[in-house]
């Protein structure tokens, strides 16, 4: 049976650290909603909100491994935020992920364990992430 707490991931299935992130959420028995960012970006307002919720500067939000990064020159530091809110929403691959969003509260799950701090329900047992890091014990523990 899945619980009904309400968990959010603006997910890239073609991510890793996505996939785990996404994988750690089942594995606490969640059925999460799962936002394909790259298919529907959230809104400006969303967006905004996602990121102040995180905790992160706009800048900290920014994929920086990305074409359009190096292409538009966002490392310039005379990018106003506005402008790079703008860039993010035009070529949503700048946006970082995946967010998480619960009731608990909203991170960027880079590494993906981080989204354990705000999980509503405790893990189910071992976890271990796609490239074979063992995560979490058979009693759902963390190891590290």
């Amino acid at each position: 049976m899945t619980a009904t707490a309400k968990v959010k991931i603006y997910h890239n299935p073609d991510c890793a650290t996505s996939r785990n992130t996404l994988a750690l959420i089942c594995n606490a028995n969640i059925e999460p909603e799962v936002i394909e960012y790259l298919v529907n970006p959230p809104s400006k307002p969303e967006l905004i909100q996602l990121i102040a919720d995180a905790g992160l500067t706009v800048r900290a939000a920014i994929r920086k491994n990305v074409a359009p990064y190096s292409d538009l020159a966002l490392e310039r530091d005379d990018w106003t935020d506005e402008q790079l809110l703008d860039f993010m929403l035009q070529y949503p691959i700048l946006i970082n992920r995946p967010f998480v969003v619960t009731d608990l509260g909203t991170r960027l799950s880079r590494p993906s364990e981080l989204v354990l701090e705000i999980l509503p329900l405790p893990q189910k047992g071992a976890f271990s992430k796609e490239d074979g890091e063992q995560v979490l014990d058979e009693n759902g523990q963390r190891l590290k």
